[in-house]
């Protein structure tokens, strides 16, 4: 058995250990500082409505801790609401990250379990368990149920950027629109889609960070305190054998978790979120890894925005083991789980319930569904696209720039019925990376011009150095790196110049010769709409944030520190 953690603090019949001692007692017995001390890292807040219902869950965590002999810890974590906070999500994504590392190394803890479900909380969470690496398992908070409106299931999320574009088209009124509200959160949880959340939420199973067949579970399905409760009692016995991430998650379940991504079609955003999680591991993952491990992965899953079902609806087909029984052979089966088995042993006797929901390998939705890479001299260092939410005739295009020096630059002139566009043009919007923003906004699936949607235009060629959310769909082109505010070729893109979109060849090219392109400079309405925050977070942020292509983590928090605190108390 291990040496716990927690005897640091607890141990002995000096002044130090009276204190942690005495001011922990508070009704529990003596015996208790014995026990392996389990900190359940919550994320439920009020604010992050996706979360809310996870204090709820906590009580089965604490129930499954307390049977198996640990003492559990309710441990109240920064929690990012993504429909919420402003200006964005990401942006606080790594303070989040340090903030809990910060927590989970600087009190008396053996093993952490970690609760989250909105899009950056089980990214944070992960970041920051890796960074301390002491025994940690994920609970997904898991997506709401499905709702309707109008006699249709509502994709939450998706469903808002096409019932938004359909007013501004004029096709569905104002009032029909906010009807739609309470139909589509029609329960706790987070969204139904294949968004960010669920994505995470399925690629924290995938690298084995969960007991296997949770990830997916409704929010209010009675079967997800059930799995808490199981968690509480696991996290308990990793702390016995010492399994911490760093002996977990390898370079194997990286792997594993883009075979997924690329089989249930999953969020673009996860690409971010992946590379972090193995730079805090030290694990050598690069854009090239996603483009090459994913290349001829089938879509296998039938859910929004790629797709017609939802997440519920997944889960009574079969869930994520169902699916990764069918790709079985491309999973490497050297990557183990929480439970310190095999994610691949988990996988006899899987069955697909419906095959409309879940296909089998067989009748894939698609043959090759990967996030594919693109290069050129418009990215030098990459940009992403997912084919699988794009527009099959626009995956190979060519047309005329027409450039937005900022979000503000694009609500302003998007609907200018003089604007210079058609339906061949690629829209460009620039200044939304990790500087510039900051903090890499989800916009870049832009909307698309009124006088077009007007004349029956869905989808056009849009390219941005920010992100786009995982619920959204188009032939949008993101992650552009370097920024236009890091100096990237983003920032000389003119209105007129040529733009050229291969995905099959991993293409993206500003067709402007390379003389011309030294010639430029980025223009004062660009730079001028860069962030430039002279104090706090933001300020840390800006001077210290990576680009989009190494996971847009902070320069100082790459790479992991341990569970060692540096100084004594007292």
């Amino acid at each position: 058995m291990n040496e716990r953690r927690s005897s640091q603090w607890y141990d002995g019949t000096d002044r130090n250990a009276y204190l942690h001692r005495a001011w922990m007692r508070r009704g529990i017995p003596a015996d208790a500082f014995d026990r392996p001390q389990i900190a359940i890292a919550n994320t439920a807040s009020d604010l992050t409505p996706c979360n809310s219902h996870l204090d709820e869950v906590a009580q089965s965590v604490k129930q499954g801790v307390y049977e198996a002999g640990g003492i559990p810890l309710n441990l109240p974590v920064v929690s990012l609401g993504e429909t919420q906070v402003r200006p964005t999500a990401m942006l606080w994504r790594n303070m989040a990250a340090m903030a809990i590392e910060e927590m989970l190394r600087a009190n008396p803890i053996d093993g952490v379990v970690l609760l989250g479900g909105c899009d950056k909380t089980i990214p944070s969470l992960l970041m920051a368990a890796a960074s301390v690496d002491i025994p940690a398992v994920v609970v997904p908070g898991g997506p709401m149920l499905n709702g309707t409106f109008r006699g249709v299931p509502l994709g939450c999320g998706t469903d808002v950027w096409k019932l938004s574009e359909e007013v501004r088209a004029g096709t569905l009124s104002e009032k029909l629109f906010t009807r739609s509200e309470s139909s589509m959160i029609r329960s706790r949880g987070h969204c139904n889609t294949m968004g960010t959340a669920s994505t995470m939420g399925l690629l924290a199973e995938a690298l084995g960070t969960t007991i296997p067949g949770i990830a997916g579970t409704p929010a209010p399905d009675s079967r997800l305190l059930e799995g808490a409760h199981a968690t509480g009692r696991l996290v308990v016995e990793m702390v016995a054998e010492g399994r911490t991430p760093s002996t977990t998650i390898t370079a194997a379940s990286f792997h594993n978790a883009i075979v997924t991504l690329a089989a249930i079609g999953g969020s673009t955003n996860a690409v971010v979120h992946l590379l972090a999680i193995a730079g805090r591991l030290g694990i050598d993952l690069t854009l090239e890894d996603f483009d090459r491990i994913a290349a001829d992965v089938p879509l296998l899953v039938n859910l929004q925005p790629a797709g017609r079902y939802l997440m519920e609806d997944f889960f009574r087909a079969g869930g994520l083991l169902a699916v990764l029984d069918q790709v079985r052979d491309l999973l490497d089966p050297t990557a183990i789980t929480v439970t310190g088995r095999p994610l691949v042993e988990y996988l006899d006797d899987q069955e697909i319930w419906d095959a409309d929901v879940i296909s089998p390998r067989s009748e894939p939705l698609l043959d090759a569904a990967g996030i594919a890479v693109l290069r050129g001299n418009l990215a030098p260092t990459g940009a992403i696209i997912k084919p699988a939410a794009a527009s099959p005739e626009l995956l190979e295009h060519r047309g005329r720039a027409v450039v937005f020096d900022s979000v503000e630059d694009l609500h302003a002139r998007i609907d200018d019925p003089d604007l210079d566009v058609d339906a061949s043009s690629v829209l460009v919007l620039r200044g939304c990376g990790p500087r510039g923003y900051p903090g890499m906004p989800e916009v870049a699936n832009m909307p698309l011009p009124r006088k077009l949607l007007e004349q029956g235009v869905r989808d056009m060629v849009r390219i941005c150095d920010g992100r786009m959310s995982g619920t959204a769909y188009g032939t949008v082109v993101l992650h552009v790196s370097p920024e236009a505010a890091a100096g990237g070729p983003l920032g000389l893109v003119q209105d007129g110049d040529e733009i050229l979109l291969d995905v099959g060849g991993r293409r993206i090219e500003l067709l402007v010769p390379d003389e011309e392109l030294q010639r430029r400079r980025v223009p004062g309405a660009t730079s001028d709409a860069f962030a430039a925050p002279v104090r706090g977070w933001e300020r840390l942020y800006v001077d210290h944030v990576l680009q989009a292509d190494t996971g847009a983590d902070l320069d100082f928090l790459v790479g992991a520190s341990g569970p060692d605190v540096a100084r004594e108390s007292h």
